[in-house]
């Protein structure tokens, strides 16, 4: 493969991620958040309780746009801050009711769009799929 091939191979690789995102993101209709909001919420459904500094260190961002995301997301109800359990100067971020309910909806559409998707595709490409998000996921976590 050439130098220019094989720039072009990344660029087109890309933009098929962005559009099966997208797509995905789509299937969630009006339950979307932006990405940080979404890189919270995931968070905190997976984490559970986080400090504002916690999330920001988490997610790499700095901590005054972490606390505009968070400033957002409890407009929208869908957190809720709540003293620290040993530390009063601290305030944890919680999923409230709506929060959870909410994610878990947008969630499950996502999933059930791609799973309708690759379930179209024949057990070879499925396979073939399988071992490329492993291959994508160390690619991310490096």
């Amino acid at each position: 493969m050439t130098r220019k091939s094989f720039e072009t191979a990344v660029v087109d690789f890309m933009q098929a991620i962005g559009l099966l995102v997208r797509r995905a993101r789509a299937a969630a209709g009006s339950h979307e958040l932006s990405w940080s909001e979404t890189g919270v919420m995931c968070r905190l459904a997976t984490d559970g309780a986080a400090t504002t500094a916690e999330l920001a260190r988490a997610e790499g961002m700095k901590p005054q746009s972490m606390g505009t995301t968070i400033a957002a997301l409890e407009k929208m109800g869908m957190i809720e801050r709540r003293p620290h359990a040993t530390d009063g100067r601290q305030v944890n971020i919680e999923m409230t009711v709506k929060g959870a309910a909410v994610w878990k909806m947008a969630s499950d559409a996502k999933r059930m769009w791609l799973a309708q998707a690759v379930g179209r595709l024949d057990k070879k490409e499925q396979a073939t799929l399988f071992a490329a998000g492993e291959i994508i996921k160390r690619l991310a976590e490096k």
